[in-house]
């Protein structure tokens, strides 16, 4: 029991890290800058973490800046105003993430600049052979750990882990929660789930303040995310934008 619930907190944090840290801060809002050899280091990163269920940053990045632009509308591409249910949004949103990344999808020309961009490996690493093997090594795992029946129901999670994060913020951080600010949006924080979410969930201060890297604004909130970024930048491995 153990072994397999480490294994679903360790992919969990360090899943959801890349998803706010690369993915989110860095290819979607450029919050800071890094060399191209921090980006593929980063690119490896996501994929080795998120597994099967990596998600393109080059394609999150386009996605997302289109949700901060139409969020709450009808162009949204995650919208728990338009759409009836948590499964219906997950549905969508995969839907218009493929579509963009497989090209079906136009774009307006603003999303489109300054991405990271590696597309011999994100071909590599979204496609099925990736996810298959991916998939394989999860239930190796789960067959030399797991030593009760029911230990097998956490395995769906890690195979859903990035659509499973998206949709709690997608979702809830519409739903529930307090605003520190008025936006013309339903966006919300949920307090203390941004901790475990390693930040995300300080939503509606995000989309105040869609450039700033440290998305905690009151005494009592905490970005955890932040804190592992300032390390990063006092390394010089990344450089915060004034």
């Amino acid at each position: 029991m153990l072994y397999i619930v480490s294994f679903v907190l360790a992919q969990h944090f360090l899943a959801l890290f890349m998803q706010t840290f690369f993915h989110h801060r860095y290819s979607a809002h450029k919050m800071f800058t890094m060399s191209k050899f921090w980006e593929k280091f980063f690119y490896l990163c996501s994929w080795i973490f998120q597994g099967a269920s990596y998600l393109s940053p080059y394609t999150y990045g386009k996605m997302h800046r289109m949700h901060h632009v139409y969020a709450d509308t009808e162009k949204d591409v995650h919208s728990p105003k338009h759409d009836k249910s948590l499964w219906k949004m997950m549905i969508k949103t995969k839907d218009i993430y493929t579509a963009i990344h497989e090209g079906e999808f136009k774009m307006e020309e603003r999303f489109l600049g300054e991405l990271p961009s590696w597309k011999s490996f994100d071909d590599f690493a979204h496609g099925w052979v990736s996810r298959i093997l991916w998939a394989f090594g999860y239930a190796s795992f789960y067959y030399v750990f797991a030593t009760e029946w029911w230990m097998w129901l956490f395995l769906p999670i890690n195979l859903m882990m990035s659509p499973i994060h998206g949709a709690i913020i997608n979702w809830f951080a519409h739903k529930i929660g307090y605003r520190n600010h008025k936006v013309e949006d339903t966006s919300t924080n949920i307090f203390p789930i941004e901790i475990i979410m390693m930040g995300e969930g300080l939503h509606n201060n995000h989309h105040k303040m869609g450039t700033r890297a440290n998305f905690a604004q009151k005494w009592f909130e905490f970005d955890p995310s932040y804190m592992i970024i300032l390390i990063l930048h006092g390394f010089r491995i990344i450089r915060l934008k004034k």
